[in-house]
């Protein structure tokens, strides 16, 4: 059995203003040739498909050509919804789109069936689990404790009834302790998000999305397959790729990745104005590449901006980086924010403000309050 995972395609995204659907449809044109020439058994794409979840008319055009594409391939296709999407969106007429191979996660609603594959070893469950917070599953299981993202992805897989002795696979869309971030995901409010990748033993691979690096958590087959594109500058030294799983008899998983190569790809570059305008320097390199540049100049460049897009029409950031920057020591909202989380940031107010530091009491009272908060139940 042969599986591609995709995941976080971010249709409709726009980074730094700049409108990334030409991008993404070059994109998922290539992935389609790479479906062509592996000949998958199906295709699994564990949510964000949308960057927002009400997704420009353009986003869902592309997407409703891929799953088409994919439909006349007679390939098999798993859709499961992300935080940035919508379920409702995504569940929409999954029910007719099951007579042409598409599988559309529904709205979460306590049960996960999971989709029955077969190949020479037998069968494969597909189980297809939409994002979660831990209020979308208490409200069907109130009985249960369920305090934290680990107890609600745990109670979900509990009550899917999973033979470990089967072969199962679980796509899903949260955030596995371990993971490595980037600038261009969302942070939840103290970290309290993280799921125990302990949850996860009675599958074989878990097609796992959110995460915008490819990466492997614990074992190779608890995986992100990452973003088919690059989305934010702390991506630049990704390697973009999408990922095949191939099952044989039980135990025996293979995954490997393959390459994309990207429209414009997205690079970090330095030094002084004289030095990047140099006609030898920039002739040497990809010219309409998404850059974010780094000035080293003592002294701003007048409308620098303006005068590198003439070489550089896709400059994307400007920044300097010199003896007055640094003495400055400035750091900026984004940065701030990547750097703590929101619940680290609160105490530090708080020490500010009262020149001492929060009681413990404090301390989890306002970890509470903030959790509530994020789940939309204040």
């Amino acid at each position: 059995m042969k599986l591609i995972h995709l995941s976080d395609l971010h249709l409709g995204k726009r980074v730094n203003e700049v409108n990334m659907l030409p991008d993404q449809r070059y994109i998922l044109a290539e992935i389609l040739q790479i479906v062509d020439g592996e000949k998958p058994d199906g295709v699994m794409i564990a949510g964000d498909v949308y960057d927002k979840s009400v997704p420009s008319a353009e986003a869902v055009q592309l997407f409703d050509e891929f799953l088409c594409q994919l439909a006349r391939r007679a390939v098999p296709v798993f859709v499961i919804s992300g935080n940035h999407d919508s379920p409702e969106r995504i569940a929409f007429g999954g029910r007719l789109m099951h007579r042409s191979g598409i599988y559309m996660s529904p709205v979460y609603d306590g049960t996960v069936t999971p989709v029955v594959l077969h190949d020479a070893w037998g069968e494969v469950n597909i189980y297809m689990l939409p994002f979660i917070k831990p209020a979308h599953v208490r409200r069907f299981y109130p009985d249960e404790e369920i305090a934290s993202y680990t107890d609600a992805v745990s109670a979900a897989i509990a009550h899917m009834a999973v033979d470990p002795a089967g072969r199962n696979v679980l796509m899903t869309h949260q955030f596995v302790t371990g993971a490595l971030r980037s600038q261009s995901e969302e942070v939840s409010v103290g970290g309290t998000d993280n799921v125990d990748a302990s949850v996860f033993a009675d599958f074989d691979y878990v097609a796992l999305g959110h995460i915008h690096g490819p990466q492997s958590i614990g074992r190779e087959t608890l995986r992100y397959c990452g973003t088919p594109l690059k989305y934010s500058a702390s991506e630049a030294r990704h390697t973009k790729s999408v990922t095949v799983v191939e099952l044989a008899e039980k135990g025996s998983v293979r995954v490997r990745a393959v390459p994309l190569t990207p429209l414009h790809d997205l690079r970090e570059i330095r030094g002084s104005y004289m030095e990047l305008t140099a006609r030898s320097y920039y002739q040497s390199s990809k010219t309409d590449d998404y850059l974010y540049i780094t000035l080293t100049d003592e002294e701003d460049i007048p409308n620098a901006m303006g005068k590198l897009r003439v070489i550089y029409p896709n400059l994307m950031a400007l920044v300097y980086d010199n003896r007055r920057t640094a003495a400055a020591a400035h750091i900026d909202g984004a940065e701030l924010t990547e750097q703590k989380t929101p619940m680290e940031l609160f105490m530090a107010f708080y020490q500010q403000q009262n020149n001492q530091p929060m009681s413990r009491e404090q301390a989890d009272f306002s970890a509470g309050l903030i959790e509530k908060i994020w789940e939309g139940e204040a």
